[in-house]
């Protein structure tokens, strides 16, 4: 079945993180409230306290809030209890299909193999033909709700053709367990985690469709207001990310301590093909045409309710001079 999206239920999507105070207290002008995953260049940048050092000679302090997937983060962003977050390449249209207070500021890409569909060891499921009909787990706005359609089209299905649950990674992993799921789309550092489990068989990786790109957004006043800051912020990441690259031993014990996921596991994550934390940049031509390509997806499925414009959501670094 298609999984219809409103706005109401997009308003929906990050109650359970608005309803902690930390989150709802408004931050004085002199903090970044950043918003990160356990997934994404920003654990590194936290673990190693980047930001902190950055921005302590400016009297900014930073706050960070932790989230299990990127609609949430997103809806904290445009209620105004974030400035700053990272999600996949979903979120954010999802977001601005509910009219979000948000822009693009950044973008990077990751590895292809960095989503995967997964099914028990045992199961029967031996092809992607073979999930019509079946109960598959994938957060609803996430990169793993595009994961999964991608997927799904190399083998001639559609959503109409499963049964879609919408489930956060740690919903998914019991659900998994329990065998209520047939199978589970989820990405890295989960996908990652999922690996080490002795009852956890790939069924595809995500490096059989289209690469995709991840993204960097704030909140549509805050970029408004402080172009100069919007600007070293991402080209602070940028540094992070190819320092880090360049020393990916040293990335790893940061990542697996911030993380508190192990050192394995963030290893396989960060050394799959093609992962490089140096790929991240401001916004360019490339990164619009790709996700104006998901969003008019979405759209034409009525899985978002309105066609978007993601030129006109674009902040770039010309707003900053």
């Amino acid at each position: 079945m298609t999984m219809n999206f409103s706005r109401r239920a997009a308003l929906g999507l990050g109650l359970a993180a608005l309803a902690t105070p930390a989150i709802l207290r408004a931050a004085p002008a002199t903090t970044l409230r950043v918003g990160w995953q356990k997934g994404g260049l920003l654990g590194l940048v936290k673990g190693a306290g980047v930001f902190e050092q950055t921005f302590a000679d400016k009297g900014i302090k930073v706050s960070w809030s932790e989230f299990t997937s990127g609609p949430p983060l997103l809806e904290a962003l445009s209620a105004n209890a974030l400035d700053f977050g990272y999600t996949g390449n979903v979120p954010p249209i999802f977001a601005h299909a509910a009219r979000g207070n948000l822009v693009f500021v950044g973008a990077g890409q990751g590895s292809r193999e960095g989503h995967a569909i997964l099914v028990p060891k045992d199961s029967p499921i031996q092809t992607l033909a073979d999930l019509k009909g079946q109960k598959i787990a994938f957060k609803r706005g996430s990169s793993a709700h595009y994961a999964t359609i991608k997927l799904l089209e190399t083998a001639g299905l559609t959503l109409d053709d499963i049964q879609p649950q919408d489930l956060a990674p740690p919903d998914a992993i019991a659900a998994f367990d329990a065998g209520a799921i047939g199978a589970w789309t989820i990405w890295d550092p989960y996908f990652a985690m999922a690996q080490e489990r002795p009852n956890t068989r790939v069924l595809e990786t995500t490096a059989i469709v289209d690469p995709d790109y991840n993204f960097y957004s704030a909140n549509g006043d805050y970029a408004k207001e402080n172009p100069a800051l919007v600007k070293q912020i991402i080209e602070t990441i940028q540094t992070a990310g190819r320092e880090g690259q360049a020393n990916l031993p040293q990335t790893i014990q940061t990542f697996s301590k911030e993380t508190g996921l192990s050192e394995t596991v963030m290893e396989r994550a960060l050394t799959r093909k093609g992962a490089d934390l140096g790929h991240l940049g401001f916004v360019e031509p490339q990164h619009i045409t790709y996700e104006q390509g998901v969003a008019d997806e979405f759209y034409k499925l009525g899985i978002i309710p309105r066609q978007l414009d993601i030129a006109s959501v674009v902040w770039t670094p010309q707003t900053a001079t």
